[in-house]
């Protein structure tokens, strides 16, 4: 074993590897730290994940059955990467099924919402409405997936141990969601008015307005809603020795699709109520939620936790927007033609599905190298510029055990997804063998492009530098959602074309 003056030296000289070698001797009691008071100083300083003394093995979290061994403190254990390798398929899938059944169904509620309010004046007469769905829906892939997966990881790295840096972490990260919730759903809101102009030549301005109204104002209720309940559930989940990025991410998304569609729902018909009588409304309340902007920047920026993501965090969740705003116009096309009024009740459920296990893979891969360094660090094994798909899903790597599990659970799930539509006699489909045959390849296509790209997404944004838990989330489900509506309508089209009238797919 190498000695002590070695271990102190280490870091000072290669970083963070010898960062990690001389993490055992910082769980040792001071006075076997000797003299040199300095050099004890720059270790601490220079140790990300250890900091507070925590031990690699102990940020884990994976399970129970491994308390014994995170509380090993040899140094032999010191020069183990820290990585869930762990984690058996069993675990992971364990961890995963019931947020993943839970999300699911959040999802079900929300397409039977969309189905109902379908039919409602405002999104008759204010098509554009249909448009901000899958944008304001991806916001919690956008927003508080990205939360969750940033939260997970400083859960798991020792980064919310004591209440101080806990109560500075929930203060940052609830301020930063806001300003990027306000600014995401005022973008949104013109998006949909420039897509829902562009292809009919048609400009209302009240009905601009009453767009950006009910965008911004649900984007932000719906966050401050889903970051609080984010935030209970890691630190509820880290209590209970439950790896937070198993289950914090599904649970984003739970109560996410269904508390953001009856937000927008309720919104939008009360302004459209408001427009023939006070028709000032509707601009007040535009007004209103951009004033308290200011508030929130000045506390997201006065946190070092979350200064950097204000500043640099704006591209992802403003091109992911974009993203979901093109699978809203083709919701909005599709939907508007009385032959295909029944794909409303599945979109965001095969959109909700997808999104949450890519989100899932993502948020467990950037974990995984955040364990090993700072982004742009060598994880042990060099980033994958273009992994095949073998590596993605066939290895013997837990990533790829996880991505095995994660697109198993396509299929079981949205069967009892659509067994829950179909006895709630929700949409206008009937669910005969060809329709489900068509959906689930739509459904199995859609994961398996995701999770491939997870894999790719995540390794090169760490090789250029780039946290994934900011960045790889919100393309991947905004991604999630333009494949998956597209999928979804061209599975729609088909099922016409050929005539499976059983399925009452025009009804």
């Amino acid at each position: 074993m190498a000695s002590k003056l070695e271990q102190k030296e280490t870091p000072q000289a290669n970083g963070v590897p010898g960062d990690r070698l001389a993490s055992p001797e910082r769980a040792e009691p001071p006075e076997f730290l000797g003299p040199a008071g300095t050099g004890v100083e720059v270790v601490v300083l220079e140790s990300r994940a250890n900091a507070k003394g925590v031990r690699e093995e102990d940020a884990l979290l994976e399970n129970g059955s491994q308390s014994n061994e995170s509380d090993d403190t040899s140094t032999d254990r010191g020069a183990e990467p820290a990585s869930p390798l762990k984690e058996t398929s069993f675990s992971i899938g364990l961890q995963v099924l019931f947020p993943f059944l839970l999300a699911g169904f959040g999802t079900v509620a929300a397409g039977m919402v969309l189905d109902i309010v379908q039919h409602w004046d405002v999104f008759k007469y204010v098509t554009e409405v249909f448009i901000l769905v899958p944008a304001l829906l991806g916001l919690k892939g956008n927003l508080e997936m990205t939360l969750a997966s940033r939260l997970s990881t400083a859960a798991n790295i020792g980064q919310m141990d004591t209440t101080k840096e806990l109560w500075k972490m929930i203060t940052g990260n609830m301020a930063l969601i806001q300003v990027q919730a306000t600014v995401v759903g005022f973008l949104a809101s013109i998006a949909a008015v420039v897509f829902g102009w562009i292809p009919d030549g048609h400009f209302s301005l009240a009905h601009a307005v009453l767009l950006c109204a009910s965008s911004v104002a649900t984007a932000f209720i719906a966050s401050l809603v889903l970051g609080m309940i984010m935030i209970g559930v890691i630190i509820g989940s880290r209590r209970m020795g439950i790896n937070p990025d198993n289950v914090a991410t599904p649970i984003a998304a739970s109560l996410g699709d269904l508390i953001t569609l009856a937000l927008l729902s309720g919104i939008s018909w009360g302004l459209y109520k408001e427009l023939e009588s006070r028709a000032y409304v509707n601009p007040l309340v535009c007004a209103f939620f951009i004033f308290l902007l200011p508030i929130w920047v000045l506390i997201a920026k006065r946190n070092s936790a979350t200064r950097e993501v204000l500043y640099s965090g704006w591209e992802p969740v403003i091109i992911a927007m974009a993203i979901s705003s093109v699978g809203g116009l083709i919701l909005d096309r599709t939907v508007s033609d009385p032959n295909f009024a029944g794909m409303a009740v599945f979109t965001p459920v095969i959109n909700g599905v997808g999104g949450n296990l890519v989100a899932v893979q993502a948020s467990r891969i950037s974990t995984y190298l955040h364990m090993s360094g700072e982004p742009g660090d060598s994880p042990g094994t060099a980033p994958r510029k273009c992994p095949s798909p073998c590596s993605t899903f066939f290895s013997s790597d837990v990533n790829s055990r996880s991505a095995r599990v994660l697109f198993l659970l396509v299929v079981p799930g949205h069967l009892v997804f659509l067994y829950t539509i179909s006895s709630m006699q929700g949409g206008h489909t009937t669910l005969t063998f060809i329709f489900i045959v068509f959906y689930m390849t739509a459904a199995l296509l859609q994961v398996l492009i995701l999770l491939y790209i997870a894999d790719w997404m995540v390794h090169w944004m760490w090789g250029r530098h780039l946290d994934p838990d900011n960045f790889s989330i919100p393309y991947l489900t905004a991604l999630g959602d333009l494949i998956g509506t597209g999928l979804l309508a061209l599975s729609f089209h088909v099922l016409w074309l050929i005539g499976d009238r059983d399925s009452d797919v025009g009804d």
